[in-house]
């Protein structure tokens, strides 16, 4: 070995000491060693120990396990559900090969359930976690008996203004550039402008998650690699829109198998709520939930809402008994599509971790300025002329 040359030594080796990753009651981590990567899965006891359908969620840019707690504890008892850290994200440490595309983080996933040897599993994904999700089922479709996309990251020709600086954080030298514009700013900021861009209404965070999501980022930021992850994944999910052919992520969706739940948002303002359509038609077989008050993370805004769904979901591929598809959902169905989410949706707070999602990470680089920003105005006209559609 030449003296320039760095000795084998894999990332999870080298990481920081930093403060231990919030976990929630009920959840347990655990750290898995695969080949080229160390991955960090969080679980939940289940209630009942019945021998349950398997589950596994996989989060967006700048998120983490955390951003499916609350969806997990609505599922308790009827999935055994696990959540994975995405390699430099959450407690995961960077990949050895610090390869941070879609591919890379699907390839991390379905290394994953081939060493856990739980598939085929009900595959959930958020934004960039749903873009990986689907480019698993198409890859291995025997790894996958359900997808439940919530706003996937899938690629548009007119992408929304307030998403542009999020794809811009891929490009050389703009997180470098980013990083010194809001270093003076706090990280009670960071997380309110980040929220104001991924809630449809960042109201419904208790107090209680927002002061999670404070001390979660501020664990991150002393983490080294933090916003390369952030940047190389960023570029990850633009090359990703950029690519044809059979490796294209709508080609790749009309190859799913697997009976798909889609999920929008009509306040999304990262993914645009017009492309429902677009994927409803583009799944083989598909059916669409649109939430017209939801933001981008549905599962943390509405988590009784998208449980219910899913729930039903499973009822149709055979997994649960129909009278508990609807048991807690009830009449969500009248609530959703056309009507709003007002109805199925409710006054309730999130009680789930405000964590940071696909919003340039705590940085808050879609462009919401600290401590304000609003989420985009234009539910109400989408839900009366394309959701449910």
């Amino acid at each position: 070995m030449s003296s320039t040359e760095s000795p084998s030594v894999s990332a999870a080796a080298v990481l920081p000491k930093v403060a231990p990753v919030r976990v929630g009651e009920g959840e347990q981590l655990r750290s898995v060693g695969l080949p080229g990567v160390t991955l960090t899965v969080r679980s939940r006891r289940p209630a009942r120990q019945d021998d349950l359908p398997p589950a596994l969620y996989v989060h967006g840019l700048g998120g983490s396990s955390q951003n499916w707690s609350a969806l997990m504890r609505e599922l308790d008892g009827v999935v055994a559900g696990e959540a994975v850290d995405l390699p430099g994200f959450g407690d995961s440490p960077p990949p050895d090969d610090g390869d941070y595309s879609v591919t890379g983080h699907a390839r991390a996933v379905i290394r994953y359930l081939d060493a856990a040897e739980r598939g085929p599993v009900h595959l959930v994904g958020n934004s960039l976690g749903g873009a990986v999700a689907t480019r698993v089922s198409a890859v291995r479709p025997d790894l996958v008996r359900s997808l439940t996309l919530v706003s996937p990251a899938l690629p548009e020709l007119r992408v929304q203004r307030t998403a542009v600086p999020t794809a811009l954080l891929g490009m050389p030298g703009v997180a470098a550039l980013f990083s010194r514009i809001t270093k003076e700013w706090t990280a009670e900021q960071r997380v309110r402008g980040v929220m104001a861009l991924c809630y449809g209404d960042p109201g419904r965070v208790s107090p209680e998650a927002f002061q999670q999501a404070v001390e979660e980022l501020e664990r991150r930021l002393q983490l080294p690699y933090f916003w390369d992850a952030m940047t190389r994944s960023a570029r990850g999910v633009v090359n990703a829109y950029t690519l044809g052919g059979q490796h294209g992520l709508w080609r790749q969706a009309e190859r799913v198998l697997a009976p798909t739940l889609l999920i929008y948002g009509g306040r999304d303002q990262l993914v645009g709520f017009r492309m429902a359509r677009k994927a409803a038609r583009s799944f083989r077989d598909a059916r669409l939930l649109s939430l017209p008050e939801a933001g981008h993370v549905a599962m943390m805004e509405y988590p009784e809402v998208v449980a219910g769904a899913f729930r039903e979901l499973l009822a149709e591929v055979g997994e649960l008994g129909r009278a508990s598809a609807f048991d807690g959902f009830g009449g969500a169905r009248a609530g959703v599509g056309a009507g709003g989410a007002r109805g199925a949706a409710g006054a309730r707070r999130s009680g789930g971790s405000g964590g940071s999602c696909e919003a340039g990470g705590p940085g808050g680089a879609g462009g919401a300025p600290p401590g304000g920003g609003s989420a985009a105005a234009a539910g109400g006209d989408i839900a009366a002329t394309g959701a449910g559609s």
